[in-house]
């Protein structure tokens, strides 16, 4: 099997082309080469997919069996249209990993693999749905900029040789967003630690391993399709992730569980002050049976904890990058909702 991965640096990129490699695959990987290398015995192309030159100088060194793009987060439609446009005739497939993000209901609803795609044309450039000063309605911003990118890519590769990714929240090692370290970081120093919302609140984080392999999967497979990249409904629970953080970092946190209304009350910024918390009814409420049938399998949540923290003690080192800040409660913050809940 001849790949050609978009990225392959960072985290979920280059986790596939370890995958690829360790199948015996044969890869390019096409970057800018500012954000680190592939892994070793990947064949590198370096480039930028905004210049037309780069683009035709790259489908030179086609054929390949099929294209993985992982890098296409902060690009433009028409960018991914380029990349399409001056590939499909040197590629038989086109796997791209896009997010639940491009679905209208996100976050407020449930999902399906057949919920409804926000708009967003395949030409459209970074500026497409921008949010108007004073707007306070959904920002779907990001969601139109992949749904864009996914038409892109099926504009020019067609159904039937398309594979859309739309994975939740990607954890494991190598991430660079800073969730699950956080979380680690935290359990690691002990006391009693914050445990947002309900202990039994199913959560759908998913590791990057099992979305690498569906990728690779779909890579090989004679059809296209959109899959929901998600562990299944009740796999795992808020406590059971909290839980395996104590039980990796072997520290004696003490779990102490806050409603939700007690950390809105204390203005708590969802999603990033204590990750993976958000009392969005459809955050954790994506179905995923079409993935499952095509052959996606999740590990269990535990693993992915303790190979994550592995990972980390072992020196492990994220790509910089601005989010990781975003993510965690200041001690003091987390100390005056332990009072609140008369544990301070």
């Amino acid at each position: 099997m001849r790949i050609l991965v978009l990225g392959g640096t960072w985290f979920l990129g280059r986790t596939v082309v370890q995958t690829a490699l360790e199948r015996g695959w044969e890869v390019t990987v096409f970057n800018r080469g500012r954000s680190g290398t592939p892994p070793e015995g990947a064949r590198t192309v370096q480039g930028d997919r905004t210049v037309a030159a780069d683009l035709a100088r790259l489908a030179g060194e086609g054929p390949w069996d099929a294209v993985v793009d992982t890098s296409a987060s902060e690009l433009a439609p028409r960018t991914v249209l380029a990349s399409a446009r001056a590939l499909e005739p040197v590629a038989d497939r086109y796997v791209y990993v896009s997010t639940v993000n491009a679905y209208r209901g996100w976050p407020n609803d449930p999902l399906t693999e057949d919920s409804e795609v926000l708009d967003g044309p395949p030409d459209a450039d970074i500026d497409y749905g921008r949010l108007p000063e004073g707007w306070d309605g959904p920002d779907w911003y990001y969601g139109r900029q992949k749904a864009g990118s996914e038409r892109a890519v099926t504009a020019s590769f067609g159904d039937e040789r398309t594979v859309i990714l739309r994975p939740g929240v990607i954890l494991g090692p190598g991430e660079y967003v800073g969730r699950l370290p956080w979380w680690l970081g935290r359990a690691a120093r002990g006391g009693q630690m914050i445990a947002p919302g309900k202990p039994d609140k199913a959560i759908q984080p998913i590791d990057v391993r099992d979305v690498a392999d569906f990728a690779l999967q779909q890579a090989g497979a004679d059809r296209g399709g959109a899959y929901n990249c998600v562990a299944p409904i009740g796999q795992a629970t808020m406590k059971d992730f909290l839980t395996a953080c104590v039980l990796a970092t072997r520290s004696e946190a003490q779990l102490v569980w806050a409603p939700d209304k007690v950390l809105v009350d204390h203005g708590i910024r969802q999603w990033t002050e204590l990750p993976l918390w958000r009392t969005h009814k459809g955050v954790w409420s994506i179905e995923s049976p079409r993935a499952q049938a095509a052959g996606l399998v999740c590990r269990p949540l535990a693993e992915t904890v303790e190979d994550t923290w592995a990972w980390l003690r072992e020196g492990g080192m994220p790509v910089d990058h601005p989010r990781w800040a975003e993510h965690g409660i200041e001690p003091a913050k987390e100390g005056a909702i332990l009072a609140a809940l008369g544990r301070g």
